[in-house]
């Protein structure tokens, strides 16, 4: 997006385009006669040997499935242009990366064989100029949300039509910072929507039908019109909306939410992970201090090392991909895919400021109590 700044852009799209591609190998044969290199004329031009995944090399080395590729890049560039919420996109179209494959016979670093390449191929084809259309409209931006907020949003038409109105006038915000300020920006748009969840009581309800979420619905409207009227008040100055809020009025989700947004902001963790949840699950106030236990999920948004720098600081922990557990022991090589979810549970100090706000005292997010990793199926 124009205004944004090329690294988000870079870091969207690329891992959106093909998914996690790692270098090694190519395939080798399925049978015993023929590779499945040879049923693609841009297999050595494009060097479609340095990606893992079959469906990767389909769409790096066969013509029609490549071309397919450069419109759906730009069909997810046109709905990124649109939308302040990125990061979801990007899990969502990770998801359907994932789907895409197994519908059409790909699953994972399986080889294909020779006589099988024309049937997944129409297959991919067809898949991808669905999602190249549906990309295309500007009601898919609304259901692919895929959460209790955006589906009761969308069930409600002037809901709908706020909810856009509110997107369009953070974007108009947001495009006037560079770097590092655009991507605080739009992970604090993010932050908002969970802030709104946790007070309209919609947290935890995702499998509830919408008919028993109607009390819900007046406080959505409300969180809105008063996020809009804000903005409005700004007058087009983006520095009066975000980067302002470092203290909380208490001490609960609200306040270790934005705690993990100032760690993660501090180790730019927001080009791999977004946080998808935070819930709290005990604290103990005392006058002038105090500890708030709250779990965190998380999103990957971009592959990195199980056990690196990035996992430490950005998690809390280095993991074991095979159990899903926190690992003490470092050298694994394994990396998380786009979409994997992370689940940490960590206790937050909090010290009370004289003007009665509290400010978050845990600067990083190691060690933690508990974590779960789960990879998308």
């Amino acid at each position: 997006m124009r205004g944004i700044g090329p690294a988000i852009i870079v870091l969207v799209v690329g891992a959106m385009q093909i998914s996690e591609a790692h270098p090694v190998h190519a395939q080798g044969p399925a049978d015993s006669s023929r590779s499945i290199s040879e049923a693609l004329p841009l297999f050595d031009k494009n060097r479609c040997s340095s990606f893992r995944e079959p469906a990767d090399q389909l769409y790096c080395g066969d013509p029609e499935l490549n071309a397919a590729s450069v419109k759906l890049s730009a069909a997810i560039q046109d709905r990124l242009n649109r939308i302040a919420n990125r990061p979801l996109a990007i899990a969502e179209n990770a998801e359907w990366i994932r789907d895409r494959n197994s519908s059409c016979g790909i699953f994972g670093t399986q080889s294909m064989s020779y006589h099988s390449f024309k049937s997944i191929q129409s297959c991919l084809l067809k898949e991808t100029e669905e999602r190249i259309e549906i990309l295309s409209d500007p009601n898919f931006d609304c259901l692919a949300t895929n959460t209790t907020a955006g589906m009761l949003i969308c069930s409600d038409p002037a809901l709908a039509l706020a909810k856009a109105e509110f997107n369009d006038r953070v974007l108009e915000l947001v495009v006037k910072l560079k770097g590092d300020d655009a991507r605080d920006a739009l992970s604090e748009y993010e932050r908002w929507g969970r802030e709104r969840d946790r007070k309209c009581g919609l947290v935890g309800k995702d499998n509830a039908p919408l008919e028993e979420l109607s009390s819900s619905t007046a406080c959505l409207a409300q969180y809105i019109s008063e996020k809009t009227a804000e903005i409005i008040g700004a007058k087009g100055d983006p520095k009066k909306i975000f980067g302002r809020r470092l203290l909380s009025p208490s001490p609960d989700a609200d306040a270790v939410d934005l705690c993990v947004a100032q760690i993660h902001s501090a180790n730019a963790c927001d080009n791999f992970l977004t946080v998808s949840d935070v819930f709290q699950i005990d604290n103990e106030v005392a006058e002038q201090s105090a500890l708030v236990t709250a779990g965190v999920e998380m999103i990957v948004l971009s592959p990195f090392a199980v056990c690196s720098p990035i996992a430490s600081s950005c998690t809390g922990t280095c993991w074991d991909p095979k159990s899903g557990k926190p690992s003490p022991t470092p050298g694994n090589r394994d990396s998380f895919s786009v979409a994997h979810r992370v689940q940490i549970e960590k206790t937050f100090a909090f010290q009370k400021t004289d003007s009665g706000s509290w400010r978050c005292g845990t600067t990083a997010l190691q060690p933690i109590e508990f974590g779960l990793a789960l990879s998308v199926p």
